[in-house]
């Protein structure tokens, strides 16, 4: 019986973390973060990518595996992805905002309280195909 309770919260659990709602008024917020963090949750990345960065860069998120558009758009001069993970299905939130020439970008989690560097890996993968 107890197996069965806990097959049953971890098959509801999974559900809950795939089909959760995103708001994009949550996700999609203005970045004022002034230099590069790292941290438990995430990353925040400034870097000088010219007027079009935001451009590249959507087209290097869109092309990632498991990567869709929550909110926003390159005219916005902001866009938040959603990027889940292979097997649970975790979303990672990662906002973008073109500021003149600069880039900000803030990846982070939505679950739990440390992605083990996943959203750096990403975000810093990211970077480095935008050709700088």
């Amino acid at each position: 019986m107890i197996l069965f309770v806990v097959i049953v919260l971890a098959v509801v659990g999974a559900g809950y973390i795939r089909l959760a709602p995103s708001d994009p008024a949550r996700w999609n917020v203005r970045l004022e973060f002034t230099s590069d963090e790292d941290l438990p949750d995430g990353v925040k990345r400034i870097v000088e990518t010219g007027p079009d960065g935001l451009a590249r860069l959507d087209r290097i998120a869109m092309d990632t595996p498991r990567t869709e558009r929550l909110a926003g758009s390159v005219e916005d001069g902001r866009i938040t992805w959603i990027t889940r993970t292979k097997v649970m299905g975790f979303p990672d939130y990662t906002t973008a905002q073109q500021d003149g020439d600069m880039l900000k970008i803030w990846g982070r989690l939505r679950f739990g309280a440390s992605d083990m560097g996943v959203n750096r890996a990403r975000v810093d993968g990211w970077i480095d195909r935008l050709d700088l």
